[in-house]
């Protein structure tokens, strides 16, 4: 089951559901912000100060990061355009279990003021006994792209003093706080503000949180980013109470830093995450 919601200030997102789980997308940004299995709650963490109004990105969830990551590109705002973009719903294929969902971005006078390239941004999100989300970027244009990209996802926590992040072992990382180097060598616990991009990192990642564990499979990505704002960044966020700190940790799968793509003329890349709770 699906249907498309209005809010009074014009803002639409995508509500779909089966017998396994729940979900909701923005169609702006292509933005999940809510899936919950089996009747359970969100397993998403998500702001309650968040703004629900276009041009303004949701705080939480899982914000795409295109066509860049962060703000090495001073042209683009952080984290690129898509996410305060809004998609096309191209299709919604349901049975009793799964719900997929496939939106398109496609570049406009708009986006080529930004950034001057011909593409197309694909997304197809599968809600069902996981979560699959994929983005694919088509080359339209005579010359290659130069992409970085990432899915910003946001996992609600019991507490973050219980998280611990494993899979990341012996990958170096880049500590974007002290702009340093340095190589991981034992499970990752989070007592402080932490900014981190892991390089040549495993395809599966796994969060323990006291009494439960989050697989994270990736394709298409050789970097990993771990955020948590921690206490003094935290207060001075927007769209953030100042105690939504202990509440989450980002585990981001992505394209970052020296594991940029580069996309020939009509071809394709793929970067896809699938989540089992």
């Amino acid at each position: 089951m699906h249907k498309i919601h209005t809010l009074e200030n014009g803002f639409k997102y995508l509500e779909v559901s089966n017998t396994l789980s729940h979900a909701k997308i923005a169609l702006q940004g292509a933005h999940i912000f809510y899936y919950a299995y089996k009747g359970g709650e969100n397993l998403l963490w998500l702001s309650e100060k968040s703004a629900y109004e276009y041009g303004v990105a949701i705080r939480g969830g899982i914000p795409l990061c295109w066509p860049r990551f962060g703000s090495i590109d001073e042209s683009l705002q952080q984290h690129g355009f898509a996410r305060t973009m809004l998609f096309e719903l191209l299709s919604v294929n349901e049975n009793d279990v799964s719900s997929e969902v496939i939106l398109k971005l496609s570049d406009t006078p708009e986006s080529r003021a930004l950034w001057n390239h011909r593409f197309e941004l694909v997304v197809r999100i599968v809600i069902g006994k996981t979560l699959q989300i994929s983005m694919s970027t088509k080359n339209f244009d005579e010359k290659e792209l130069f992409i970085t990209q990432a899915f910003h996802t946001y996992f609600r926590v019991s507490h973050i003093s219980n998280v611990v992040i494993k899979g990341l072992q012996n990958s170096y990382y880049l500590d974007t706080l002290i702009d340093e180097k340095h190589k991981e060598r034992e499970p990752l616990r989070i007592n402080q503000e932490v900014d981190r991009v892991y390089m040549d990192t495993d395809d599966f990642i796994y969060l323990y949180d006291k009494d439960r564990v989050i697989t994270l499979k990736t394709i298409g990505s050789a970097s990993t980013v771990v955020w948590n704002p921690w206490i003094e960044k935290c207060s001075k966020m927007s769209y953030m109470d100042k105690n939504a700190y202990k509440e989450f940790v980002c585990i981001e799968s992505a394209n970052a830093f020296d594991d940029f793509i580069l996309i020939k003329s009509k071809k394709i890349h793929t970067l896809s995450l699938e989540v089992s709770f």
